[in-house]
């Protein structure tokens, strides 16, 4: 084969690259928009669509951490799914984009003491209460801040673009919805793979979560928190036996494993 002949043969691979990636990114567009269509049907003419989800419910060990999220209308940002179905690298690069791009959003974290006092359904309750309540807080200084920013005087009327219960819509990831919320609420079963708001908030809460595991992996080396990020692997039990339970670790998920 010449030289001119291979080059010929690597332009050619080149652009057959581009276009299967140009296919690519054309099918998660329209996977995208169609995920928008999704929660446009669930959320109406609503104005405000808060998406939340939790990530750390089944873990031995850590908090349970829920996020909640608003993302301005039609927002491309590409991949967004449940965050299980993505890396680890995947979720932290978009976990920076959503961030950037969010109109708003919140971080609720509730400990595994708590977890242990009123069971893990109600602290996930309680986290995704809290992080609606950050999230609210989040918009309003924003919005705030935008005002002053644009040199407007603040008025009776800055609360008119808050969001209420009236113009607003929780879209809640799973079976149940959230008790103690006055806002309209519907709980989406496989909402972090359906509405882009769910799954921005389950990206949110898994990589907040993975990132509290590596904090004490970095404090217990010898669990592996790591690799497991605190679930009840082989790897996990064995070093909960070898070298006891930890402050951080749910007593009441660890019943039978090993005596408090």
């Amino acid at each position: 084969m010449t030289k001119e002949e291979r080059q010929i043969k690597r332009a050619a691979a080149e652009e057959a690259r581009r276009k299967k990636e140009q296919q690519k990114l054309e099918a998660e567009r329209e996977r995208l928009m169609s995920m928008w269509r999704s929660q446009k049907e669930l959320a109406g003419e609503t104005r405000f669509v808060f998406g939340i989800d939790e990530a750390g419910r089944g873990p031995l060990c850590g908090p349970v951490v829920a996020a909640c999220c608003i993302l301005p209308p039609d927002a491309e940002i590409l991949f967004l799914n449940d965050s299980k179905k993505l890396s680890e690298a995947k979720r932290e690069k978009l976990y920076e984009e959503i961030v950037h791009e969010a109109l708003s959003f919140g971080i609720g974290i509730v400990g595994p003491e708590r977890i242990d006092e009123i069971n893990i359904l109600q602290a996930t309750f309680e986290a995704m209460r809290e992080a609606f309540g950050e999230c609210i807080a989040l918009y309003h200084n924003r919005h705030i801040e935008g005002i002053q920013q644009r040199g407007e005087e603040l008025s009776m009327n800055v609360l008119d673009d808050i969001p209420s219960a009236g113009d607003s819509v929780i879209l809640v990831d799973g079976d149940k919805m959230i008790p103690g919320l006055e806002f309209r609420q519907r709980a989406v079963i496989g909402g972090d793979a359906l509405c882009p708001s769910v799954s921005a908030a389950s990206i949110l809460a898994k990589v907040t979560r993975d990132r509290i595991l590596l904090e004490y992996d970095r404090a217990y080396p010898l669990y592996g928190f790591a690799q497991h990020k605190g679930y009840g692997t082989k790897q996990h039990m064995e070093a909960i036996r070898a070298y006891g339970l930890l402050p951080i670790h749910r007593r009441s998920f660890v019943k039978g494993i090993i005596d408090p």
